[in-house]
């Protein structure tokens, strides 16, 4: 009924079958192992760069602490001579270079994205930034200033723990100004300021409907 190999070159060849048998599992199970492994150093790579963009989302924000517009001296009606943003890091925010920032800006003169303006563009009517004025401020830009109200220079805009700075615009131009009539008594306009990690801040800035006198200071 049943069969029994008594030949040895039978039995060898039997061994054989399973030695194949069992280095080819191993072999499927080594490359099935080696995927695996690829795939994990892989997500985790992916995880921690993700990760590590959140962090940044959060940690490096812009917070607006104040919105200041000047008042024109001698216009009727009466227009801003500066439109002033002041900024500061969120709380536990790193570093900012506010020189890498970009400003998304939509005023009743249209839409326009402002980059930092550089230091020798805005001093050249007059050599030196302690001089420059906001109507230096070219189209397309803005410019930041420190504490004491100077322009600083690009590697100057830097916001930490200590600096505050405020952004400051040319209400003359586009978005905010056509080139003939500047920023006035009741108009808006909104900005959306997006640090270098993508952290985006947004604020809407409106007018008095009436100023009460040139060169004053009023809440936007």
């Amino acid at each position: 009924m049943f069969e029994f190999i008594n030949n040895n070159d039978d039995r060898g060849q039997v061994g054989i079958g399973t030695l194949i048998v069992f280095i080819a599992m191993v072999l499927v199970a080594a490359i099935a192992a080696g995927v695996l492994i690829n795939t994990a150093g892989f997500l985790q790579s992916q995880a921690e760069a993700t990760g590590q963009e959140s962090t940044d989302l959060v940690s490096e924000r812009i917070d607006v602490t104040s919105t200041v517009g000047i008042v024109k001296n001698n216009t009727d009606p009466q227009e801003l001579s500066e439109i002033r943003v002041g900024v500061a890091g969120a709380a536990g925010s790193n570093q900012i270079d506010l020189s890498s920032a970009t400003i998304q800006a939509v005023g009743p003169n249209g839409q326009a994205n402002l980059i930092f303006t550089d230091s020798q563009v805005l001093g050249s009517n007059n050599g030196n930034l302690t001089g420059a004025n906001v109507s230096d401020i070219p189209a397309g830009t803005f410019a930041v200033q420190d504490s004491n109200g100077e322009f600083v220079e690009e590697s100057s805009a830097v916001l930490n723990d200590e600096d505050r700075f405020t952004i400051v615009f040319n209400p003359a131009i586009e978005p905010f100004g056509d080139g003939s009539n500047n920023f006035g008594q009741g108009e808006q306009s909104s900005l959306d300021i997006v640090s270098p990690s993508g952290a985006t801040t947004s604020v809407d800035i409106r007018a008095p409907d009436l100023f009460n006198e040139g060169g004053e200071a009023v809440r936007l």
